[in-house]
Order: C-alpha cells, then sequence, then structure tokens
C-alpha cells in the first residue's frame, strides 16, 4: 500500500508584527586639524623660547583625542596648538630677523673701525 504524504502550502504568517527598523548613525570623520605639520615645521626652523615644541606637544594631544573619539578635546588642543603657533611663527621671523640685522650692523661698525685705525696707524703692515 502507497502512503500519501499531504503538504500543506503554507500562506502568510497569521500574526503579524509590526517591523521595527533601527537607525544607526555613524559619523564620518570630523575634520578637526591638528596642525601638527605647522608645528614640526616650527619645531625645526622656528624653535624660539621653545614654542614649536610645545606647539608639537599640543598638536599630538589633538590627534589623539580625534582617534579616540573626543571632538570637543581634540578642537581645545587643535586651537591651543594653533596659538602657539602663531607666536612662534612670528617670534621666530621678528627675531630671526633682528638678529641678522644686527649682526649686519655690528659687522659693518667692526669693519669701519678696522679700515679706521688702519689709517691713523700709516697704512697696511
Amino acid at each position: 500500500m502507497v502512503k500519501e504524504n499531504k503538504v500543506d502550502i503554507l500562506g502568510p504568517p497569521q500574526s503579524l508584527a509590526p517591523v521595527t527598523s533601527t537607525v544607526i548613525n555613524i559619523q564620518t570623520e570630523t575634520a578637526v586639524p591638528d596642525h601638527i605639520v605647522w608645528s614640526l615645521f616650527n619645531t625645526i626652523f622656528l624653535n624660539w623660547c621653545c614654542l614649536g615644541f610645545v606647539a608639537f606637544a599640543y598638536s599630538v594631544k589633538s590627534r589623539d583625542r580625534k582617534m579616540v573619539g573626543d571632538v570637543i578635546g581634540a578642537q581645545t588642543y587643535a586651537s591651543t596648538a594653533k596659538c602657539l603657533n602663531i607666536w612662534a611663527l612670528v617670534l621666530g621671523l621678528l627675531l630671526t630677523t633682528g638678529s641678522v640685522v644686527l649682526m649686519v650692523i655690528a659687522y659693518a661698525t667692526a669693519y669701519t673701525m678696522i679700515v679706521k685705525v688702519m689709517k691713523e696707524s700709516g697704512g697696511y703692515h
């Protein structure tokens, strides 16, 4: 004797639960400039009063905060690094220019004094 298997065709589910959706907001990388290249430049070339080095330290702290996800902390450190970089750049340019001007004046004065002494002594010996 052959047995028949009866298969029921399944329809839609009897009780429909409301479909809920979950929205995940993925924040894109916020653009917080850390000024690390500018700080490195000031550290290497214009490091009067160690302001370039301090600015570099704050830039690294800003980058670390950004990697952790602390945007407010990164912005705080970045603004401090920017302020220190501005001061380092301005002081570096002023003090470097002033040093060059003073050296030129000192060499010119020394040269005129040597020429004057040589003329008074009666020539070159």
